[in-house]
């Protein structure tokens, strides 16, 4: 291997968990790459990994060979217990600890070899890929090509069938993390954030604004596009307490839980 060797990095959106969602140019760059890598979490790895196998047994010819090479997750740390200052500071040291990770293997790969980041929906989205794969070309000679997948909400959205958008209005994007202050200091300065679209949300904050807000409509939808594909839709006062209920039915269930949702103002 020659230490100054470019490294070809392949970061690849591959849609919410259908093979159905790959695009025509994902598929393209699916069928360049050697080696791909996939952090390993623990339990709910196999599964994970099973569903970006199932999708390259799909698009990559029997004639290429490629292989999975699972990297031992950093521990992140408990996010939930973190002020604001705590938890960008735990990310970035994550982010850290898994750069110097992903950089021990690929530096032992055969020169030309192709490295590939398969990435749940879209990279631009909630996602560390591409800070990552930018720490990584800090180490290493690297050349990136970035390839969009269709996004978690993109696929909640055709799900229930709406438009997130009202006519002429916006769609705002946050964390589970954000939602209450956003929703709060917008609203007493008069500010209509229009639908929010709400991501990484693990403790349904959704449920602070029930009370205060209860006219206010959710879509949500967990593991969208794939077979347990579980949609509820409703007045956020009436609907919220089975949500919760079966968002936590689901995790045991399947030992993980894939989830987003939508809420949209009535009027």
């Amino acid at each position: 291997m020659s230490q100054n060797a470019t490294r070809r990095i392949h970061v690849i959106g591959i849609g919410a968990g259908s093979p159905a969602h790959v695009t025509a140019e994902a598929a393209e760059a699916l069928a360049e790459v050697d080696v791909f890598l996939v952090a390993d979490k623990g339990a709910v790895t196999d599964e994970l990994v099973a569903v970006r196998q199932a999708i390259c047994e799909r698009f990559i010819a029997e004639d290429h060979p490629y292989e999975f090479v699972t990297v031992p997750d950093p521990r992140r740390g408990p996010d939930a217990e973190r002020d604001a200052a705590q938890y960008s500071q735990g990310v970035r040291d994550w982010h850290a600890a898994r750069t110097r990770a992903y950089v021990e293997v690929i530096e032992q790969l055969p020169d030309g070899a192709v490295v590939g980041f398969l990435v749940w929906g879209d990279p631009a989205f909630y996602d560390s890929t591409i800070r990552i794969v930018d720490a990584i070309r800090e180490h290493l000679a690297t050349s990136v090509r970035v390839v969009p997948g269709i996004s978690a909400f993109q696929a909640l959205a055709a799900a229930h069938g709406i438009v997130l958008h009202r006519i002429g209005e916006p769609v705002h994007v946050t964390t589970g993390r954000r939602l209450v202050q956003e929703w709060t200091r917008t609203q007493e300065a008069g500010i209509d954030l229009g639908t929010v679209v709400v991501m990484l949300d693990g403790q349904l904050h959704c449920r602070e604004l029930a009370a205060t807000h209860p006219d206010t409509v959710i879509h949500w939808g967990a593991y969208v596009g794939m077979p347990q594909q579980a949609l509820r839709s409703g007045r956020l006062a009436d609907v919220i307490d089975e949500i919760v209920d079966l968002r936590g039915r689901l995790r045991e269930e399947h030992g993980w839980v894939m989830d987003v949702y939508a809420l949209t103002p009535r009027g």
